[in-house]
């Protein structure tokens, strides 16, 4: 089984959220702030959903480098004064990590920094590269040494490889040889830097607070720190931040953007807005028409907190179906839980979800969800609503089916795994033990998005998990499309 399943019979441990996509992380930077550290932590905790494995701050006063990194979340992290005082200087980079390459451990915990000929150099990444594998075997040839197990550290080596004069040229120059999804934040002692990758996979937004700048995976981050939302970093575009203000770099020429559908679906933060829509409204909006597609007759709307209950209310406003919580969510289960006794891990769903049997017993139930993944908490679920007195159970999935598995910065199965990869629907439906089961169609998530359908001559997002449509070469993985982000540690064997 891979790290994050949902159980371990021998250990005895379990994740609550093994059955679930795993979050991308997040990434923040600020320019010009007397109390740049401090506005970096507060958007690290606005972007906790996007990764809670690790948090690092590096700062810098314009000739010294602080930095701090830590395993675990924010608030646990960088809530003491004496910690963000420690953190020095109007610039200031930051990063939350999920893990999709390398392990988890300290030294993979982001800002890198690196002291180059030309000065320090800090770098924080949300994505993943596809041709890293490949580089860091190249690189390890010609000498280099690397300390860390992720993909990141390859672009250091690349831009301290660099003959160019200007760090800008230096890192334009890395850019050019990696391929994949990312958005970066960097930093020199004076300059902050955000690029995102030629088809704009994954977000970054610039935001403006009084005369410093702000670079965010999502507009939630500039909300909590008062910046005012300025535009979206394009896609290709590198952005090069100094005293004189922001300057624009486009190297890799034009192409039509396809940021990852995900971020509507799943990943970002219901009060963020991407490329110009509300991501809460956009769910709705899903939820609204999977009840067209797949109208049924029940009494009861229930959401599978947290993610499906957007979906749901758009289910329930479409459908006249009354919606309610009829599943309470413990949002104090850690990510993974003891039990030591048989009979306690056969309650292990109910550690995280219970139901609310008052609003289910006897009744025609419509479960929701946002996505369906391996499907074994899910089946769980649907159990556990039988047991508390429902009629029937009817699940919904306000997502297409999930068939391929993703190699840009979420951790998703191996195919096998995949139950929508190996199962029919109605194989599916039995597997889970529900009475009907249905997906949103993947016209449909475009509908909601505000498109007639999808375009097949050029798609307009990234929705390779649904159609197997990749928007970039997958050089590291041809060959070996049953691996999901395939873990640096396999590099440390003898080349």
């Amino acid at each position: 089984m891979p790290p994050h399943s949902v159980m371990d019979a021998d250990l005895g441990l379990f994740d609550p959220d093994g059955d679930r996509l795993k979050e991308e992380c997040g990434v923040f930077g600020v320019f010009g702030h007397p109390e740049s550290a401090a506005l970096t932590a507060l958007g690290l905790h606005a972007l906790q959903h996007r990764g809670q494995e690790g948090c690092g701050i590096v700062s810098s006063d314009g000739k010294i480098f602080n930095a701090e990194r830590q395993q675990g979340l924010v608030g646990d992290n960088f809530s003491r004064r004496d910690v963000i005082e420690r953190l020095k200087g109007s610039i200031a980079i930051g990063h939350n990590r999920y893990s999709t390459t390398g392990e988890v451990a300290l030294r993979n915990v982001q800002p890198f920094f690196a002291e180059l000929d030309t000065g320090g150099f800090a770098l924080g990444h949300n994505g993943n590269l596809t041709n890293g594998h490949m580089l860091r075997r190249e690189l390890i040839k010609s000498g280099a040494m690397f300390h860390a197990t992720s993909d990141t550290e390859v672009v250091l080596h690349l831009v301290a490889r660099s003959k160019k004069k200007r760090m800008v040229e230096r890192f334009i120059e890395a850019l050019m040889r990696i391929e994949g999804a990312y958005s970066f934040v960097a930093m020199t002692t004076d300059t902050l830097i955000g690029a995102r990758d030629p088809v704009g996979i994954r977000p970054l937004v610039l935001g403006r607070i009084g005369d410093a700048f702000v670079l965010a995976s999502e507009t939630c981050a500039l909300d909590i720190v008062g910046a005012e939302f300025v535009r979206e970093i394009e896609n290709g575009e590198i952005v090069i931040i100094t005293k004189d203000g922001v300057e624009s770099h486009r190297p890799f020429g034009k192409k039509a953007p396809r940021p990852c559908v995900f971020e509507y679906i799943y990943f970002s933060r219901p009060d963020s807005i991407v490329a110009g829509r509300q991501v809460y409204d956009v769910r709705k909006a899903m939820g609204a028409q999977l009840a067209k597609e797949t109208p049924v007759d029940a009494d009861v709307i229930v959401p599978i907190p947290d993610g499906g209950v957007p979906a749901a209310i758009g289910f329930s406003q479409q459908s006249g179906i009354p919606f309610e919580l009829g599943i309470i969510r413990n949002h104090y289960v850690g990510r993974t839980f003891i039990e030591p006794e048989q009979q306690i891990r056969q309650l292990r769903v109910k550690l995280k979800h219970s139901a609310n049997r008052s609003v289910v017993k006897g009744k025609r139930v419509v479960l929701l969800d946002d996505s369906l993944v391996r499907g074994t908490t899910s089946m769980k679920i649907v159990q556990m609503m039988f047991e508390a007195g429902a009629r029937e159970v009817h699940m919904r999935i306000s997502s297409p089916p999930i068939t391929h598995p993703d190699f840009y910065g979420i951790d998703t199965p191996r195919t096998t795994e995949l139950l929508a990869a190996n199962r029919t629907v109605e194989e599916m439906r039995e597997f889970l033990g529900a009475t009907t089961l249905a997906f949103i169609s993947v016209d449909g998530i475009y509908r909601a998005l505000g498109f007639p359908g999808r375009d097949n001559r050029q798609p307009q997002f990234t929705d390779h998990c649904f159609t197997g449509d990749y928007p970039t070469r997958l050089v590291d993985h041809d060959g070996l499309e049953d691996e999901p982000q395939l873990s640096l540690l396999a590099e440390m064997r003898p080349l």
